[in-house]
């Protein structure tokens, strides 16, 4: 019986050392983390709009449409951006 103690003992004991060095390690990498400058903001750059053709089928303003959506999405394009070129494409 006493061998068993010992041994729960030992187990507990390391179970809490563990424990602790993991959130010594946890709160270290907070305190780096906070103490590091953040990354500039990247300024996304607008690609210029491909001059379209005079005359677009369907398919290719389609196309043209879900391509600046994509951007607008990803962040790459502002609202009022996609909106202009979007004009910019219905009116063709």
């Amino acid at each position: 019986m006493p061998r068993m103690l010992r041994r729960a003992a030992v187990l507990g004991a390391t179970a809490h050392v563990a424990s602790k060095h993991g959130q010594a390690k946890a709160e270290a990498a907070a305190q780096q983390e906070a103490a590091a400058p953040p990354p500039p903001a990247a300024v996304p750059e607008v690609p210029p709009a491909p001059e379209a053709p005079a005359t677009h089928s369907p398919a290719d303003s389609y196309d043209e449409l879900m391509k600046l959506k994509g951007l607008l999405d990803a962040g790459v394009l502002t609202q009022a951006e996609f909106d202009a070129q979007k004009q910019r494409i219905l009116s063709s």
